[in-house]
């Protein structure tokens, strides 16, 4: 694989996916209960039970929370799949479209690779209500590859 070329990403098994949610323990997503469920080439998958922690004042799921759990999503999915070479990523932008709400179950959010470049990466992200598959929110990212030097 030459210098510039992104990674495969690989299936995961359930170590990987208990991996990646250890690796997020102490940090926001730990902090919010998100639990990796599925990997593939391209695709990431995670989940949170929704507690009293994830609510607005109106008792509704908070926006914040839902960012974050499709942020996170699209975060890990980029650090998988970076070129040979870079040493990591930054957001550069997000937007987020809310369509519904939650107050009670599991939420989930799917990333998926739109583009994978040498310099940027975009992800869009679904969240949806775990059980109704109803759809939470539409979220889209550009990550910017960071390189050494």
């Amino acid at each position: 694989m030459g210098s510039g070329t992104a990674r495969q990403e690989t299936p995961a098994d359930a170590e990987t996916l208990a991996a990646l949610t250890r690796m997020s323990e102490g940090f926001l997503p730990g902090l919010l209960g998100v639990r990796f469920t599925a990997v593939r080439d391209g695709f990431l998958e995670a989940e949170l039970d929704i507690t009293s922690r994830h609510m607005a004042p109106n008792g509704f799921l908070h926006a914040g929370t839902v960012v974050s759990l499709a942020d996170t999503c699209c975060g890990v999915a980029c650090a998988r799949a970076l070129p040979e070479g870079a040493r990591g990523f930054t957001t550069v932008e997000l937007k987020s479209n809310f369509l519904s709400s939650a107050n009670e179950g599991t939420v989930y959010a799917t990333a998926r690779a739109v583009h994978l470049g040498r310099t940027t990466q975009l992800r869009g992200a679904d969240v949806r209500r775990r059980g109704t598959e109803k759809l939470l929110a539409l979220f889209r990212c550009t990550q910017m590859a960071l390189w050494p030097g």
